[in-house]
Order: C-alpha cells, then sequence, then structure tokens
C-alpha cells in the first residue's frame, strides 16, 4: 500500500510537511519540501482567497511537483453569546505593555472557508488537506471530479472512520504529542488524546486500505520507520520543519523550540479558543485557572492577533503563540530540502 499510496499523491519520499497555518509554511518552505521528494503542505486557514491565489501562484513558480493545501473545515460557529470583558481587561494589560491600543470587542465574522474552497479551485492543487471536520457532500464531490486527492484529520479511530465514509483517500492520525490546533471534531479533546503510534496502530488496523499519515511528536527517522511498521503509509511532521530557514516563523518561535531542553509544551486555549499544543510562556500561564475567561473560537483568536502581531515583531516570545510537538528537544536547524533527505536516509526508506 505504501508505494500505491506515494504514487496517488506523486512523490518519492513518505515525508509530509505538516501545513502550519498563520505564516510558517510559506511557499519557499512547502516548495523546498516538494523538491526533496516530499510534500510540502500550505496551511492556507487564516489566508484571504486573493493572498491564497498568490501563495499557490508561488508555489508553482518554485516547484513542478505534487503539494498540498490545507483549510480549516468546520468547527465555526454560527452565532456565539459570551462576556469578554474579564479577557478583554487581561489584554488591555498586555497591549499596554506592547504599544498598542486598548483591544475592542471581537465581531463574529463569516466562515471563510467557503470563498478560500472556491478561490483554491481556481487553480487546484494536486492534493487537498483539512482539519476541524469535514467538508459537505457536494464540496467532497467536486474534488473527487477533479481528481484531487483529498485527506482529512482524525484523532480517534471514530473520526477515521467518518473521514473514510465522506470519501477521502487517506486521513492524518494526529496524536496527542501533535503541535498547534488539535483536529478533533467528534468527541470531546480531553477524550481523544491519543498517543501517534498507539492511534497509527488503531486506525490501520481499524480501517484496512486506509492509508494512515502518522503525526505528532515525529522528528527523526526512527519515529518515522516505527510508525510505518505499525501500519503508516506516511509521516506528516510540522515542528521540525517550523525551524528551517524556509519556514516563515518569527525568529524568536524558532529560538524557543531550538533552545528547548525539556518538554515544555502544553495544550492550552489562550491564544484562540480552542485546544493547542504549544510552548508554555507567561500569557499560557496567566490564563491557567482562569480559563473560563477565554471566548469561544474564532474569537478568542480574532481577540490575541493584535498582541501576537506585535510580539512577534518586537521579539516578545512570552506574549506569542510558540506552537510545537512534544517532539521539540530533537528540532534540527536544517533546510527543509536537506531535513527530508536525512530523515529518508534515517528512516531506511
Amino acid at each position: 500500500m505504501l508505494h500505491d499510496f506515494l504514487n496517488r499523491l506523486g512523490i518519492a519520499n513518505p515525508i509530509i510537511q505538516g501545513p502550519m497555518g498563520g505564516g510558517p509554511s510559506t511557499p519557499e518552505l512547502v516548495a523546498a519540501v516538494s523538491n526533496a521528494g516530499g510534500l510540502g503542505s500550505l496551511g492556507a486557514a487564516y489566508l484571504t482567497p486573493e493572498q491564497l491565489r498568490a501563495a499557490v501562484r508561488r508555489i508553482r513558480v518554485l516547484t513542478s511537483r505534487p503539494f498540498n493545501v490545507n483549510l480549516f473545515a468546520g468547527g465555526w460557529p454560527k452565532e456565539i453569546h459570551a462576556e469578554p470583558g474579564p479577557m478583554l481587561d487581561l489584554l488591555a494589560e498586555v497591549h499596554g505593555q506592547l504599544g498598542l491600543p486598548p483591544p475592542a470587542t471581537p465581531q463574529l465574522a463569516p466562515d471563510p472557508f467557503p470563498d478560500q474552497f472556491e478561490a483554491l479551485m481556481e487553480d487546484p492543487p494536486p492534493v487537498f488537506s483539512f482539519t476541524f471536520g469535514i467538508p459537505d457532500r457536494e464540496i467532497m464531490s467536486r474534488l473527487k471530479s477533479r481528481g484531487i486527492v483529498t485527506v482529512g484529520t482524525a484523532t480517534t479511530l471514530e473520526e477515521a472512520r467518518l473521514l473514510a465514509e465522506a470519501g477521502c483517500n487517506a486521513v492524518v492520525a494526529q496524536g496527542s504529542e501533535a503541535g498547534a490546533h488539535r483536529g478533533t471534531f467528534a468527541a470531546s479533546f480531553e477524550s481523544s488524546m491519543v498517543p501517534t503510534l498507539e492511534l497509527t496502530r488503531r486506525i490501520a488496523g481499524g480501517l484496512p486500505g486506509l492509508p494512515v499519515i502518522a503525526s505528532g511528536g515525529l522528528m527523526e527517522g526512527a519515529g518515522i520507520a516505527t510508525a510505518m511498521r505499525l501500519g503508516a503509509a506516511a509521516a506528516q511532521l510540522g515542528t521540525a520543519f517550523l525551524v528551517t530557514p524556509e519556514s516563515g516563523a518569527p525568529a524568536i518561535h524558532k529560538r524557543a523550540i531550538l533552545d528547548a531542553r525539556t518538554d515544555t509544551t502544553a495544550i492550552t486555549r489562550a491564544f484562540s479558543g480552542r485546544p493547542a499544543r504549544g510552548i508554555v510562556n507567561r500569557f499560557v500561564s496567566a490564563l491557567r485557572g482562569r480559563e473560563e475567561i477565554i471566548l469561544p473560537y474564532p474569537l478568542q483568536n480574532a481577540l490575541t492577533r493584535p498582541m501576537r502581531t506585535e510580539a512577534a515583531k518586537q521579539g516578545r516570545a512570552e506574549f506569542l503563540s510558540l506552537w510545537a510537538g512534544q517532539g521539540l528537544t530533537r528540532a534540527r536547524e536544517l533546510p527543509a530540502g536537506k531535513l527530508v533527505g536525512i530523515l529518508v536516509e534515517e528512516a531506511g526508506l
């Protein structure tokens, strides 16, 4: 099944660069991984339709190889009733330290997915992946009719089963070690924290014939080889590629990962309102025990964006969402293409 899956993707090596939204997965990073025989992935969830079009155009200039584009397909509420006062008060202090004007009450914007998807279909990528849910039947049918490989995100065997029933060509088994947002959509996040290798084994055994992409805590070839022995058809790595020179992550974010000597990550809703794994810093700590004041996604995400943007400019790691997986201490500062080659060699692929 490994070679069939790689042929379907059009890649030589079962190494997929995780689609890191918010800036890290630049066209340069995507192209570097694809040019090295892996599958580069553009995390496009926060891009406007025009930014998405421009990024895809740029990727096509930099590589003729297959690549993946990822969007958030689910989890966007139609209405939210929340009291923003306490959160605004806490952020007002942070804004003062960063020289920003006081924060304003965020408004619920329309779900960006429909417009993003239409923009993407103007020049569709070979692979389309998604998280937070499953696109509706009409969208899945359109993707299939265009011959696009579809990849959904599962944090449990049941989610993988739902994705398979919806027609997905493969699933990412997002283990509990994975950095950034949890893709859970069919149960509580707490009940869906399954370690990567165990989740890979469960899905591969429970849904034979469905290609499984192991993701979470994988940083070296040995882990990739183990995941593939348990049934994975490929491995997806995010944190390992976040520190590459092609990554668009702020320098202070890369340095926080490269300087880590122990696993300093935790799951937090502090920055976006959705559970996500990152390095614990001052802002995360300030909301421990006060989780009830965190606004639901996407309001919290919109409310903290000015803080995160300014913190990145000023090099203030204490106010930045430092997303990282539990394998962060094994991160290597290497060019993306070279890292793909080393991973393939280490895994004996």
